[in-house]
């Protein structure tokens, strides 16, 4: 059974939405700073469940490897659901907190992406991955921080 290796670099269209993702964080971070104007609910929580949506995102990402392999590593198909779970306990617990968590699950995600993506063939897909990590992660840790 042949498997599908992507090596080429992100297309325009994958830069352009990945990108695109990241405005919900910077905004979000942003507006927290204003939020003894708008109320840090109005702020926190949504941010917080975007994040935890990524973060979700980024372990189903996992799961579609290991599909298109018969022999996937059981250490790739538990690792594709942690960050859900990861996710799910950030939403209940208050949200500055919850955005720690989720700037830190978008973190140890991208350090098994990097360990993974090269073993699979998608290497040139990590400087991308990088960047997005970096601004999301510190938009959940500024606003965690804010007020």
């Amino acid at each position: 059974m042949p498997t599908l290796s992507i090596t080429a670099a992100p297309s325009t269209l994958a830069l352009r939405l990945g990108y695109a993702g990241l405005l919900p964080f910077v905004a979000g971070a942003a507006l927290a700073w204003l939020a003894p104007l708008i109320g840090r609910p109005a702020v926190g929580t949504p941010l917080l469940a975007y994040a935890a949506a990524i973060v979700s995102f980024l372990g189903g990402i996992h799961w579609g490897l290991a599909l298109r392999d018969p022999l996937a590593r059981d250490g790739q198909l538990l690792w594709g659901v942690t960050p859900s779970l990861v996710a799910w306990g950030a939403l209940l617990v208050p949200t500055r907190a919850g955005l720690v968590v989720c700037a830190a699950a978008l973190l140890a995600c991208y350090l098994v992406d990097r360990r993974v993506y090269q073993r699979e063939g998608l290497g040139a897909w990590l400087a991308l991955r990088w960047r997005l990590t970096a601004i999301a992660s510190l938009s959940c840790l500024l606003a965690a921080g804010a007020g």
